[in-house]
């Protein structure tokens, strides 16, 4: 990998200085043609989303940054990716401009929004060829502030112009905090105090926490483009899951072929999206007890059922979320049939009460049903299920002790900071997009269950759209019932 040191701080760089050089350099440079591009199709739909903030916060000012670059180690960074609120309000992509802010000035009866980065430098500024972290020689060019007002369908100005427009605000601005912290942080240095606090005015004023939750909650009804993008991102799942399959000699093969099963699933997120959505989750054996297992380098062994959790992530950065669990010899034990077929119908008793007008919270208590009744009838709670669902007891969430649904979009756990009332006891709405994602997980040292249960786990996961008068399984056609998967994986072995 080339040097990427900024010059001003490298005791490495040979980058000539001199005027010669300069000129040299800065000359004999073809004309670009670069046409204004006709508005994506999101931009739109972005509109709309700024156009409801705005309701909701009139004549204050607010600020939402793209946020800055990662740094893995020294001078490498992790690859950008916006914050998610600012990719939601703009429709801005993976092509993203580093540091952007967008701004939204209340003009009376709304807000104007202007959206500033640093548009590319000419061909005769040092940037162009010696800056590593912005030139255009070493990360490629940067758009044109015309292009991307016609790209996005939003005003546009230098990212040098922002103090000045900032200049005049007072700590009533609203910021989202976590998307820029360097920048937070100046805001606050300026006023000498937190922005976006409390104005005194009275107890409901606005203030960052309520920004951040309102534009949570904005997020907890998709629209068109976003349930569009939804499909995209499960149709490249699946065909992560072919893939994976279709490797499961070399998984076999390798010592540490859980590592095997999270590059090939990666390899088709960067073909087919962005990247994965968060970090694959590949659990062979005694590995799929544990929830987050990420490490993922453990050997997959004959006769292991494998548990893995992945999602692509298109490249507007909204992801999926599917987990299967795959009997890697091809067909289930007894045992792992029986456990597999528990969480298939604590999944499908789930996803058969969605519709509009319950409340999420019931799409938990569904499934736990089923789950307290199978782990009863097997012998492995003290009590009778309908004991052990008393809010008291709850022995059977032993062997699952997560939740069953999440809502999901531009962050596989979406609309984190929607209030409870809107999010866990919230009503159901057509448009929402959440997962079912049932589970049993007997941990290999757990003497509640028999010995030839224990070190089992699975989950099945999918990802749900409610509709006006029900929902739809989006993931649906990827294998879940035991005969479909052990049909897929026979497929793939021809």
């Amino acid at each position: 990998m080339a040097d990427t040191t900024p010059r001003a701080t490298s005791n490495r760089s040979t980058t000539p200085g001199s005027s010669t050089f300069k000129d040299h350099i800065a000359s004999n440079w073809a004309e670009r043609d670069r046409p204004l591009p006709e508005p994506r199709e999101q931009a739109a739909f972005a509109a709309g989303r700024r156009a409801r903030l705005s309701e909701l916060h009139t004549g204050r000012t607010i600020v939402v940054p793209a946020g800055q670059a990662k740094v893995r180690s020294n001078d490498c960074d992790y690859p950008f990716r916006p914050h998610s609120t600012f990719a939601h309000l703009t429709g801005w992509g993976t092509d993203t401009v580093v540091g952007s802010v967008l701004v939204l000035a209340p003009n009376g009866s709304g807000h104007d929004a202007t959206l500033y980065f640093r548009a590319t430098a000419g061909r005769d500024s040092e940037e162009f060829y010696a800056n590593p972290e912005i030139g255009e020689f070493w990360v490629g060019p940067r758009p044109s502030l015309a292009e991307v007002a016609a790209d996005l369908g939003i005003a546009t100005a230098d990212l040098g112009g922002l103090d000045a427009a900032l200049a005049d605000l007072d700590a009533s601005v609203l910021v989202v905090r976590d998307a820029d912290a360097e920048f937070t942080r100046a805001l606050d240095d300026r006023f000498g105090t937190t922005v976006g606090g409390d104005t005194g005015a009275d107890d409901t004023a606005a203030t960052d926490d309520v920004l951040s939750r309102d534009l949570s909650e904005l997020r907890l009804v998709k629209d068109a483009y976003e349930v569009a993008e939804m499909r995209k991102a499960v149709e490249a799942t699946q065909h992560g899951f072919d893939d994976v399959i279709a490797d499961f000699d070399a998984v076999l093969a390798h010592p540490r072929g859980e590592r095997i099963v999270e590059g090939t699933f990666n390899r088709r997120a960067r073909a087919d999206g962005n990247t994965v959505g968060y970090d694959t989750i590949a659990a062979a054996g005694h590995h799929a007890c544990i929830l987050h297992w990420t490490r993922n380098d453990g050997a997959v062994q004959p006769g292991d059922l494998i548990l893995i959790d992945a999602g692509v992530e298109v490249d507007s950065f909204y992801t999926a979320d599917i987990t299967r669990t795959l009997p890697v010899s091809g067909t289930f034990s007894p045992v792992q049939r029986m456990v597999y077929e528990a969480v298939l119908e604590a999944a499908d008793a789930a996803f058969a009460i969605v519709k509009p007008g319950i409340t999420f919270r019931q799409v938990h208590a569904t499934a736990m049903e089923v789950i307290a009744r199978k782990t009863a009838e097997w012998g492995f709670l003290p009590v009778s299920a309908d004991e052990s669902l008393l809010p008291d007891n709850q022995f059977h969430r032993r062997y699952m002790v997560h939740g069953t649904s999440h809502h999901l979009g531009l962050d596989v756990h979406d609309c984190a900071k929607a209030r409870r009332e809107m999010y866990l006891d919230g009503i159901v709405q057509p448009g929402m997009v959440f997962t079912i994602e049932p589970g049993l997980y007997f941990q290999q040292d757990d003497l509640t269950v028999p010995e030839e249960f224990r070190g089992i786990g699975v989950r099945i996961e999918d990802d749900i759209l409610v509709t006006e008068d029900g929902a739809e399984n989006l993931s649906v056609h990827i294998p879940r019932t035991p005969s479909e998967v052990e049909g897929w994986i026979a497929r793939s072995a021809r």
